[in-house]
């Protein structure tokens, strides 16, 4: 395993309620809530965030509701200029999530990275679509990890979370946390509580929630967005309903402490079971 880095990493998690097909409005709500998480290196704004999570918008108005990235993954809209001041003023960095259109055609929903230096990336696309999104959208074809402060931070969305060999693939990449945008819908809290927790204890890594709030049936969203210590233990989180952006801070010593004392990645073994047995009772 990588080694824990040097220094703590002061985040925050973030649950909000966009208006759909609203990117302008919603990148503005969005700077304004990167500059309520003070102190935070990394803000995690929900899934879909930048033109809200409601397939009725999202499948009637694709021009509207997505942005294109380029052949490396850079996405230029000015749409999104309040979002890079925001970023470079906090010296934050922003993941946040939005519907891409890339080069070859394919439309994914996506977290954007937004850096201190106001470059937006679309860093990562999910792999693990969810229902009638496989309507809408491409799977994402492969993990990534971003790096910050020397902490690797492995990148899921929301549905990504539900699979243990996701964000174990991200441990397995030396990931010292996780962070996943999310939406999950009301009625879905005892899963939603359950899920990232136990990525966490599965991984013994950080994980940082982001969900949205609000809505209307059949797409009202429940907030609880939360930070995750490597045992799982909540070091923040926020109520199912209502804005709010949660600050904690990810710290080296404890993530040492843990992966110490419960060694699951180190003894994890390469083949899990394939050869099995079958007893007729």
């Amino acid at each position: 395993m990588i080694a824990p880095p040097a220094h703590p990493l002061t985040v925050a998690a973030v649950q909000a309620q966009p208006v759909p097909g609203d990117v302008a409005g919603n990148a503005g709500a969005a700077a304004r809530l990167v500059a309520r998480a003070e102190g935070a290196r990394v803000v995690v704004l929900p899934e879909l965030f930048l033109p809200a999570y409601h397939p009725p918008t999202l499948g009637a108005d694709p021009d509207a509701t997505d942005v294109a990235a380029d052949a490396d993954g850079r996405v230029t809209d000015a749409r999104l200029d309040p979002l890079r001041s925001a970023a470079a003023d906090a010296g934050a960095a922003v993941v946040i999530g939005a519907a891409v259109r890339h080069p070859d055609r394919r439309r994914t929903i996506s977290s954007l990275v937004v850096d201190p230096a106001g470059t937006v990336t679309a860093a990562y696309d999910k792999q693990q679509l969810w229902s009638g999104e496989r309507e809408l959208f491409d799977a994402g074809r492969r993990g990534a990890t971003i790096e910050v402060d020397t902490w690797r931070l492995g990148l899921g969305v929301c549905y990504d979370g539900c699979f243990p060999e996701h964000a174990r693939a991200a441990a397995g990449d030396g990931a010292h946390g996780y962070l996943c945008p999310s939406g999950y819908l009301a009625g879905s809290a005892h899963r939603r509580d359950l899920y990232y927790a136990a990525r966490a204890l599965d991984n013994t890594m950080y994980v940082v929630f982001a969900n949205s709030v609000g809505g209307t049936d059949p797409w009202r969203f429940n907030g609880g967005a939360a930070v995750y210590d490597p045992e799982g233990r909540p070091l923040a989180r926020g109520a199912d309903t209502g804005e709010d952006v949660l600050v904690a801070t990810l710290d080296p010593d404890a993530l040492a402490a843990t992966r110490a004392a419960h060694t699951m990645l180190l003894d994890r073994p390469l083949d899990a079971g394939a050869d099995r047995a079958v007893l007729v009772a």
